[in-house]
């Protein structure tokens, strides 16, 4: 009797217990639930949606303030020599670092990021903040400048200064026109049509700048006139010519660099094929005949090539390159490791020189895009670096094609920018 006693007494005490921690454990996971499922929510989500639209749009913000911060960097050295206030170097170099570590930290709150969308919108918001912060420091660095300016420099000097270095410019394009003709002698329109289109920019942009400096000039021997405005847009046409002058000399450059190396990337890709005919003998039957498919396109790909890859050698590496990226992935892990390095030895100047093409289509269009065009370009010039700075073969050769990968979004990106705009 006085056990059943006992056993009731604790039964009486324990049972309540018991009831309440349960009821405490379904509540704490309910909560936990609930919390888990808000931070995910709709709500949430177009929440954090928002906060990174806004720091794209701050982020493109400050790389347009970086560009014309190398202008007026630019502009303050040929002016004065080095003997401008230092504020507005420093305020380049601050922007700079700032805005490429804004790009890391965008890369990772894309669309397709496993973070919480109160991580991304903390992200974003602290890219936002220090975006806001280098915008005041760039302000008050200009601020600086310009009253430097006022105190030690005159307009007619300044249109001086910019009407000698429109000079050395025009001295530097040549004749951006027979440059063009040479290549149109030799190439198919698909080769020299960006280059066509850049000289033509640069010569506008040039003769647009010498009306300016005219205008400015006029305006500067009056004292009721001010010319900083005309004198300001001669500086950017300026700026622009030396751009298109410099894509003008990479596109003839890339032209000529791949008509000269076309006939060993040939022999290299026809090499590549008669390796992975030898690697498909040792391999298993369903193995085997999967690589003989891929054989077989790569051998249909190299001979559709022949009839015009002396008119198009930029093309052609192109497709050699992508051709030999398929080949490789057929090939898998079939290859020794002495076949991979030997493979990426070969592969590797015209995967590089796909790449370089591809990040000058990009660099071109990706002018006026928005912050995710502008972070993939960012991200292919890095890859691109890597590429040309790895040692190991297989590594640069990872290297050159994640570059070419990211370069050819990144064209993609600001075409779809600019036909959602409009533009």
């Amino acid at each position: 009797m006085a056990t059943a006693q006992l056993v009731g007494e604790i039964l009486r005490w324990a049972v309540p217990a018991v009831v309440v921690a349960v009821v405490a454990a379904t509540a704490i996971v309910v909560i936990a639930w609930s919390v888990r499922a808000a931070r995910r929510s709709p709500r949430a989500r177009s929440a954090a949606a928002d906060a990174r639209t806004k720091a794209g749009v701050d982020l493109v913000r400050l790389d347009d303030a970086v560009g014309e911060l190398d202008l007026e960097v630019g502009l303050s050295g040929a002016l004065y020599g080095g003997g401008s206030p230092a504020s507005l170097r420093r305020a380049r170099m601050t922007a700079q670092h700032v805005r490429d570590d804004a790009f890391d930290v965008f890369r990772t709150i894309d669309d397709e990021t496993d973070l919480l969308p109160a991580e991304v919108q903390r992200r974003a918001r602290l890219i936002s903040t220090r975006v806001t912060e280098t915008m005041g420091a760039i302000e008050h660095a200009r601020a600086e400048h310009e009253r430097w300016m006022g105190e030690n420099t005159s307009a007619a000097a300044q249109v001086a200064s910019a009407r000698d270095r429109l000079a050395a410019l025009r001295a530097q394009m040549g004749e951006p026109a027979t440059l063009v003709a040479q290549l149109r002698a030799q190439y198919d329109e698909s080769e020299w049509k960006d280059a066509a289109v850049a000289a033509d920019a640069a010569a506008a942009h040039a003769d647009e700048a010498a009306e300016l400096l005219d205008r400015a000039a006029a305006d500067a021997s009056d004292p009721s006139r001010s010319a900083l405005a005309d004198l300001a847009l001669a500086e950017r046409r300026i700026r622009s010519a030396q751009t298109d002058t410099q894509r003008l000399e990479n596109a003839h450059r890339l032209i000529t660099q791949a008509a000269a190396a076309l006939p060993g990337e040939l022999d290299a890709a026809r090499d590549a094929i008669r390796q992975a005919l030898v690697t498909r003998e040792g391999l298993e039957p369903d193995a085997a005949d999967r690589l003989a498919a891929a054989i077989r396109d790569a051998e249909s790909s190299l001979t559709s090539l022949d009839e015009d890859a002396a008119r198009r050698p930029t093309a052609t590496i192109d497709r050699i390159a992508r051709m030999r990226d398929r080949l490789d992935l057929a090939l898998g892990d079939a290859r020794t490791a002495q076949q991979r390095l030997r493979g990426a030895r070969t592969a590797l100047p015209g995967a590089l020189a796909t790449a370089q093409s591809a990040l000058a289509r990009a660099e071109a269009s990706v002018v006026g895009a928005g912050a995710d065009a502008r972070v993939r370009l960012a991200a292919a010039r890095d890859e691109l670096a890597k590429a040309r700075q790895i040692a190991d073969p297989v590594d640069a050769l990872d290297a050159a094609r994640r570059a070419l990968r990211r370069a050819e979004d990144a064209q993609a990106l600001a075409d779809y920018d600019r036909l959602s705009s409009g533009r």
